[in-house]
């Protein structure tokens, strides 16, 4: 590589810092929203910004680095995972909970190189969490180790998912159908309103697994590197290999528990985009 990864990490690291300080600032205050795909898919100006802040803060600095962003892909811009040195963004995940100001929503950011991932962060400034991650030195929640909780009893499990962004009749019947049969089995189910928080959780040990059906690479990039670097697994929730481009994700505690959960969920394909 042409750059240091420490470097790079601390340089990205303070943008995101300042990014989210926006962030914070205007998580009680009222927005101005567009619905992109429906009533419940929403975009704010404070997405827009802090996505150009992060982008332009890279370029400027790396300016042979590809991105992948959730604002600029729905204004058209294709999605597409190369070999090279590749920022996948989520300016603001939890949206949604951006809009009624309730206080969980992050910006999530991991660096690919050779479609492996080797930074990730995943910051909540309204509440002050800030989970990181680097290709083989841990994860961390503040600066302080995380692990996974190591849960292997599905009944015991505690997890996470959401409805996410779409109410396409199939979609919404597997979704349903899922909670029942889960709820009827395992501990409980959360939903914080945010992927990557959602993940952060497992790798934090605070939730056993979580699922979903319909995300997208921004969602979950950063996620994927944080559960594994705290000892988690991440996969394709039929069992397979995890595909970031596939939307469609499992990560849990241990593979035992992960084996266990792809046996109990009934499985849906989003199309490329819905």
């Amino acid at each position: 590589m042409a750059f240091n990864f420490d470097e790079c990490y601390e340089h990205v690291l303070d943008l995101v810092e300042t990014a989210g300080s926006l962030i914070a600032s205007r998580n009680s205050q009222r927005k101005r929203v567009v619905e992109k795909s429906s009533n419940i898919d929403l975009l704010t100006e404070t997405d827009q910004q802090v996505e150009r802040m992060l982008m332009e803060g890279i370029t400027a600095k790396y300016p042979d680095h590809k991105f992948i962003g959730e604002e600029e892909t729905s204004e058209g811009k294709k999605a597409e995972l190369t070999d090279a040195p590749t920022w996948i963004i989520d300016p603001v995940d939890g949206t949604m909970n951006f809009v009624h100001s309730f206080p969980h929503s992050c910006i999530s950011i991991a660096l690919l190189v050779e479609k492996v991932a080797e930074i990730a962060i995943i910051y909540n400034p309204i509440v002050g969490q800030k989970f990181t991650a680097r290709r083989g030195k841990g994860a961390f929640l503040n600066g302080n180790p995380i692990r996974v909780s190591g849960e292997t009893a599905f009944e015991r499990a505690l997890a996470t998912t959401e409805f996410g962004t779409s109410r396409e009749e199939e979609k919404t019947r597997v979704v349903l159908e899922n909670i029942g049969k889960l709820v009827r089995q395992i501990h409980g189910l959360r939903s914080l309103g945010s992927a990557a928080l959602n993940m952060a959780m497992v790798a934090l040990g605070g939730a056993d697994f979580n699922y979903e059906f319909g995300i997208h690479a921004w969602d979950i990039a950063a996620g994927d590197l944080l559960v594994r670097e705290a000892g988690g697994v991440c996969l394709d929730p039929a069992g397979g290999p995890l595909d970031l481009m596939s939307r469609r994700v499992l990560c849990a505690s241990s593979q035992v528990l992960a084996d266990k959960v792809v046996e109990a969920l009934t499985q849906y394909y989003p199309e490329p985009r819905d």
